[in-house]
Order: C-alpha cells, then structure tokens, then sequence
C-alpha cells in the first residue's frame, strides 16, 4: 500500500454523513459533516486528495449499498464495514457522529476492521425481492392466526374430520353466520386479510420467477444445482444463493454455519469449558429455510420427482454431493434421535451440517463457471 493513501472513514445516517481522515502516522482528523448528498460528497472527496489515493469505509446499516455504488462509479476503493466487529473500548461513554467517523478510519489504517460482501445492484434487487416473500409468508400467517382465534373466542368449530385451511374449511368459514352484524363485519374483513396475504404471494412468486429467468448466468446455474438437494425447491434454492452471495468468499464449510449464526456459543476460561445455545448472529433467512429443509432428512434417502427431473442437467460431482448430503444427514438425525435428543436441536444440527453441503455446492458450481469463461 501506498504511504500516500489516505484513510476515510464515514459515519452515514439518512441525511448527513460525518467524515474522518487519517493520513500516514498522522493523527486522524476531522473534515466535518456533509449533506447525505451524492454531490456533496463528490466536492468532498476532491478536497481530500487524489481519488486513487483514498479508502473509504463505512459501516452497513439501513442506508444500503448506495453509497458503496456511487463511490466505486467514481473509481474510490470502498469497503462495507461489519457493526458488530468494529472494535469499542469498554471505559468510552462519549458518543458523537465525528468521534465514530474518526474511529472508522484509524480502524481502519489499522485494518482492524472487516468488511462485508457487497452484492451489486441486479443481485441485490433480486434479494429484496425474496425478502418481500418471506415478509408477505409472515403477514399471512398472522393473518390466519387472527382469523382462527376469532372462531374460536366465538365457539365456532368447524365440523368433524374438517381440517383447517382446506377447501371444505374455507366452505364453511364464508357460509357462517354470527349472532350480531359487527360480529360479521370483522369476519369478513379476516377473511379478506388472508385471501389478499394469499393474492400477494402469488404475484410475489410470478416476480421471482421472471426475475430468475432474466437473471446472470450464475445465479441462475446455483439455483438449478441447489434444487439438487433434498427439502431445497426453487424459492428455497433463491433465497440460499441471493443470501450467500458469493460462495467462494468462504474458506472453510465451518465459516458458513458461523455465517448462519447455527454454532453453538461457547465461554471457556482456563480448564472450564461451557458451551450453550446457537449465536444466532448470522444471517437469520438463512438460518430459517435450513432449518426448514432440515426436517426433510428425517426420511430415508431417496431421489423425489422433482430431483430426477434434474439429473440429467446436473454436474455429476453436485449429484454426487447432494446424495451423499441424503445419506449423513439422515444417518445424523436418526443418531441424536436414538440418543434421545430434544427434536428441535436434532433439526438444528442437520441445518448446519446442510449448510456445509449448500456451500459445497456452491462452490464447485462457481468453479465450473470459472472455468467454462476461462475457456
């Protein structure tokens, strides 16, 4: 690295950006806080020195990439810092938009900090989009829970060997009539929340469809290798690879079940040892659809309908990975199952072995990519 370069570091919130400096062994200064404003910034920028020269960090949060975007436009080195790993000193009780933004940028002269993958802007529309799914799946099912517990205060029970949510169920919740006309106003209004949550996922799954279809090579080729797996369908199969990003910034399978926040917390000190529940501190949608495919290896290991259709277009090495996926994790959750393990924690165990065979995946996938643009 240079001894001219310079370090930036930016505190950003919605509408103002704080600004730091550290230049060589100087002591990091100040530039003051500018507009949230992509012009303000450039003026900004040009003061600071020769744009080659600069590194600019700023920590993720719910201002997004924009930033990120409208730097490397201007030909800036950038990085997206991590929150959580930005070093804090425990006596420090002053907190100021300047002092944080100093903090970003002698961290970062030190390289003390760790930045985190950028998805460009396709990709990153592509995940919003499954987020939006996944939200709508959550507010549909709040809607039905509303909906249930309201028969229920009111007695009504549908009839016997009438399951919930069936065609026969729906029958008989628009055919009833309640005791008071208030009563089946908001009946009504319960079962058009649900019909719309419904309405609204279907359109969503129209989006992901078309978007897939029009979608990079990449993407495209890790969502068909990932439906290889056992419990892993499209929607799925989209929400590992728009959440992962980039297989191949990981090392190591253990460096994604940490990214899934699937490991367990540990507190050891000399010769104690303690080890508690997952962290939970990683990627949470991940984490979800894991643990939903999770439960499918509780059956023996066999190719579904789905699977043999796409044999034929897989690589024979990710067909091979999927299988052996089948067998050692049905082998696993029947082995904590004889060991009388609580069912919950089996599930998780499997999701964050899967994780490592989701990667395993990606991986070889990205590889053969990399190799096919090559030659």
């Amino acid at each position: 690295m240079s001894k001219d370069t310079r370090f930036v570091g930016m505190d950003v919130h919605a509408d103002t950006i704080a600004v730091a400096i550290a230049e060589g062994r100087d002591r990091v200064r100040s530039l003051g806080i500018v507009p949230n404003r992509p012009e303000a910034i450039r003026r900004l920028l040009g003061k600071a020195g020769k744009l080659a020269s600069l590194r600019v960090c700023y920590e993720a949060g719910p201002t997004g990439y924009a930033l990120y975007w409208q730097l490397t436009k201007l030909g800036v080195h950038c990085d997206v810092i991590a929150p959580s790993l930005v070093p804090t000193k425990s006596g420090e009780r002053v907190k100021t938009d300047r002092r944080d933004a100093e903090k970003l940028a002698r961290s970062y002269r030190s390289g003390d900090l760790t930045p985190v993958w950028v998805p460009d802007s396709k990709h990153e529309a592509i995940r919003d989009l499954v987020r939006a799914r996944e939200a709508a799946k959550e507010d549909q099912l709040r809607a039905k829970h509303r909906l249930s517990k309201y028969l229920l205060r009111y007695g009504q029970r549908a009839p016997d060997g009438c399951r919930a949510w069936t065609a026969v169920w729906w029958q008989w919740v628009r055919g009833l009539e309640l005791t008071h006309p208030e009563q089946n106003t908001t009946l009504v209004e319960l079962v058009l929340e649900v019909d719309h949550q419904a309405q609204r996922i279907e359109r969503l799954d129209g989006a992901i469809d078309r978007a897939v279809n029009e979608a990079p090579e990449q993407l495209r080729a890790l969502v068909d290798a990932l439906q290889a797996l056992r419990g892993v369908a499209k929607i799925t199969a989209v929400t590992l690879a728009t959440e992962f990003g980039s297989f191949s910034r990981f090392e190591r399978a253990v460096q994604v079940m940490s990214y899934t926040g699937m490991v367990p917390s540990e507190h050891s000190s000399g010769a104690r040892s303690r080890r508690g529940a997952i962290t939970k501190t990683g990627n949470s949608h991940l984490r979800r659809v894991l643990v939903e495919a999770a439960w499918h290896y509780r059956h023996r290991p066999k190719l579904n309908q789905r699977q043999k259709e796409l044999q034929p277009s897989l690589a024979p090495k990710v067909a091979a990975v999927a299988w052996r996926a089948q067998e050692r994790l049905h082998r696993r959750y029947w082995a904590l199952a004889k060991k009388s393990k609580p069912t919950g924690k089996i599930v998780t165990a499997v999701a964050r072995e899967l994780a490592g065979f989701v990667w395993a995946i990606g991986v070889e996938t990205e590889k053969q990519l990399a190799t096919v643009k090559a030659a």
